[in-house]
C-alpha cells in the first residue's frame, strides 16, 4: 500500500499592519484614499465659503441705491440668513447705510440716480405745469427736488409738442415714445432704470378739452406717482396689439408707486369699459368735466389753429340755425353730453370708482381739487398750494418749485389760446341744448357742477 502523502505546511502568518506616518510625513496610500481625502477637503472649503458669503444682501438691491463711493462698506454685524429677502423699498424712504457715511444726494435719499444742474427755463415759458426747457417746438419738463421730505420725483420726460389731448396718430405716437426714450437716456427727468413695468391702476378718461393735461403734470408731482406722458390711446385704437404692448408703453414703478396714463378719448369711446374692466375692474377712473359749451369752443379753436380753412363755428354747430336744430353728430358737441357718456360707464363701474374733477375749480382753486384727486388715489397730499401760481397773462395757475425764488413754469403756448367771438344768440341755444343733459349728469354723479349759474352770471 502506498504511504499517505505528507501534509501542507501551514500558510504565513498576514504581514502586520502598517503604523500611520508621522505628522508632516506624505501620505502614500490608494488612489481611491486621496479622492476620497481631495473630495472632503473641497467640500469644506465651498461650505466655508458659502457660510461667509451666503448672508450678503446687499446685491439684491437696486445699482443705484447702494451708498455713494466713499462711503464706509463694514458688513453688518449679525447678516441675516441667505433665506430671508432684503426689505421692499419703496420711493420716498432713505437707504439705510451699514456704517456712518456721508449724505447722499437729494435723489439718492428716495432710490433715485441723482440728477443733472437744473437749466435755466427758457423766457417766455408759459402754460400749465413745469417749466419748457429750450423753448422751441419742444418742451422739455424739469422734475428738480425740494425740500427734504417733499421731493419732487424725477418724472419720464416727454420732449414733444402740443400735448394733444385729441387724437393721437401711431406715427406721432412713436414719435414721442423715441423722443422719451432718448430723454430717458440722458438721465435728467427720465424714468429710473430699476423697477418693473406694471398695468395701470387709474386712468384719466376724460374729458377732450377739460384740463386733463394740466391734472396730469400736476399729479405727476407727486413721488408715488408714474405716468406715461404721451396719450397711448390703447383702448380706442391701439387693442388689437395686446397687453403686452400696452405694459411696454408704461413707465417702470416700484413697489407702493401708481402707474397711470390719460387718454381723454376714452370717455366717448362706447368699447373702453368694456376693454379696461376686462383688464382691471378695480381700477381707478379719473373724469375732468368742463361747462359744455366752453369746452366745445375751446374744442373748435384747437381744430381752427391747425386748420384755419374750417367753416365757422356758428356753421358746424347748426344743422339749421333757422329751427334752431343743434347738430349733436359733431363732435364738439356731441363729447359735452356727459350724461349720456358715464351711463355706459356705469353698466361696468360704480360711482364709487370713478372721481369727476371740475375743469373749472381746477383753475380757481387747483390745489383742493388735486387733495381730491390724492385721496381718491390712496396718495399723500404732497402736492398743495405752495405747488400753484395763478398766471394772470395765461389765466389759470402754473406749477412751481416751494422754496424756489425762479419764476413759476408752465406748459406750452397751445393751452390758453384766446377763442374766437361767437354769436351770443348761438351761446344761449347751446346753453339752452345742453340745460337737460346737465341735470342729467348732476343727478347721476351726486355733484353740481354749477356750470347754469356760471352762464347766469355772465
Amino acid at each position: 500500500m502506498a504511504p499517505w502523502p505528507a501534509p501542507s505546511p501551514p500558510p504565513p502568518p498576514p504581514p502586520p499592519l502598517a503604523a500611520p506616518p508621522p505628522p508632516g510625513a506624505s501620505a502614500k496610500g490608494p488612489p481611491a484614499r486621496k479622492l476620497l481625502f481631495m473630495c472632503t477637503l473641497s467640500l469644506s472649503v465651498t461650505y466655508l465659503c458659502y457660510s461667509l458669503l451666503g448672508g450678503s444682501g446687499s446685491l439684491q438691491f437696486p445699482l443705484a441705491l447702494q451708498e455713494p463711493p466713499g462711503a464706509a462698506a463694514e458688513p453688518p454685524p449679525n447678516p441675516p440668513p441667505p433665506s430671508l429677502p432684503p426689505p421692499p423699498v419703496r420711493l420716498g424712504a432713505p437707504s439705510q447705510p451699514s456704517a456712518p457715511a456721508p449724505p447722499p444726494p437729494d435723489n439718492a435719499s428716495r432710490g433715485e440716480p441723482p440728477e443733472p444742474p437744473e437749466q435755466p427755463a427758457a423766457p417766455g415759458a408759459d402754460g400749465w405745469g413745469l417749466a419748457s426747457g429750450g423753448g422751441g417746438a419742444r418742451d422739455a419738463w424739469l422734475r428738480n427736488p425740494l425740500a427734504p421730505g417733499e421731493m419732487i420725483t424725477a418724472q419720464s420726460a416727454l420732449l414733444e409738442r402740443e400735448a394733444q389731448e385729441s387724437s393721437t396718430t401711431d406715427e406721432e405716437l412713436a414719435g414721442r415714445r423715441a423722443a422719451n426714450g432718448s430723454s430717458e437716456r440722458g438721465g435728467a427727468a427720465s424714468t429710473p432704470d430699476y423697477g418693473e413695468k406694471k398695468l395701470p391702476q387709474a386712468l384719466i378718461i376724460g374729458v377732450k378739452k377739460g384740463g386733463t393735461r394740466a391734472l396730469l403734470e400736476a399729479i405727476r408731482v407727486h413721488p408715488d406717482v408714474r405716468a406715461v406722458g404721451v396719450e397711448p390711446h390703447f383702448f380706442d385704437r391701439n387693442y388689437e396689439k395686446g397687453l403686452e404692448w400696452y405694459r411696454n408703453v408704461m413707465p417702470k414703478t416700484l413697489d407702493g408707486q401708481v402707474t397711470m396714463e390719460k387718454t381723454p378719448s376714452y370717455f366717448v369711446t362706447n368699447e373702453a369699459p368694456k376693454r379696461i374692466h376686462a383688464m382691471a375692474k378695480d381700477i381707478k377712473l379719473i373724469v375732468v368735466v368742463r361747462n359744455p359749451v366752453t369746452r366745445a369752443i375751446s374744442d373748435y379753436t384747437q381744430t381752427l389753429s391747425k386748420k384755419p380753412e374750417i367753416p365757422t363755428f356758428e356753421v358746424l354747430a347748426f344743422k339749421n340755425r333757422t329751427l334752431g336744430l343743434i347738430d349733436a353728430s359733431w363732435s364738439a358737441i356731441r363729447i359735452g353730453i356727459y350724461a349720456l357718456h358715464l351711463e355706459n360707464w356705469l353698466q361696468y363701474f360704480p360711482l364709487s370708482q370713478i372721481l369727476f374733477v371740475s375743469g373749472e375749480r381746477l383753475i380757481v382753486d387747483p390745489a383742493g381739487e388735486m387733495a381730491k384727486v390724492q385721496d381718491f388715489l390712496g396718495l399723500k397730499r404732497v402736492v398743495t398750494e405752495k405747488h400753484f401760481y395763478f398766471n394772470k397773462t395765461k389765466g389759470f395757475p402754473c406749477l412751481k418749485k416751494p422754496e424756489d425764488s425762479s419764476a413759476p413754469r408752465c406748459l406750452g403756448k397751445s393751452k390758453g389760446r384766446t377763442h374766437p367771438r361767437i354769436d351770443p344768440d348761438v351761446i344761449h341755444r347751446l346753453q339752452k341744448f345742453y340745460k337737460p343733459f346737465n341735470m342729467m349728469f348732476y343727478q347721476m354723479t351726486g355733484q353740481d357742477f354749477q356750470w347754469e349759474r356760471e352762464e347766469g352770471d355772465k
